[in-house]
């Protein structure tokens, strides 16, 4: 469940912000995260589904001044964010299209007021050698 992962060239990443309604903190979320995760996880990583690996990260509070062009920000307009890697968007939308999936993300969604997912195609990716 917790581990490294590979990110080949070339995935699509699906970035989702998630902001908790008022009152609803991280440990409230934490088995509803980890369920969701682990069902995509074990039921669409595989070559037909598509998912290729995923992150989950909370907000540290931290906003670059280096990092930052304008004004520094005060802080981000959600809580989390879920990157996760697919072959394809095509793949992706099918199994968020799935009733498994849709159960597991209408749990997270009762303690959300706003959650937002983009996609983007890796341009480049490298690390020291």
């Amino acid at each position: 469940m917790f581990g490294p992962i590979t990110v080949p060239f070339g995935v699509k990443l699906l970035f989702n912000t998630v902001k908790l309604k008022p009152g609803v903190t991280i440990d409230d979320v934490e088995i509803v995260l980890a369920e969701m995760c682990s069902t995509v996880k074990d039921s669409y990583g595989h070559e037909q589904g598509g998912f290729v690996g995923g992150q989950v990260f909370r907000f540290a509070g931290f906003a670059s001044e280096q990092g930052s062009i304008g004004a520094p920000a005060d802080g981000a307009d959600h809580d989390l964010v879920i990157a996760t890697y697919w072959r394809s968007f095509e793949q992706h939308e099918r199994s968020h299209a799935d009733a498994l999936f849709k159960a597991r993300f209408a749990a997270l969604a009762a303690l959300c007021s706003h959650t937002h997912e983009l996609g983007y195609d890796m341009m480049w990716q490298g690390a020291p050698e």
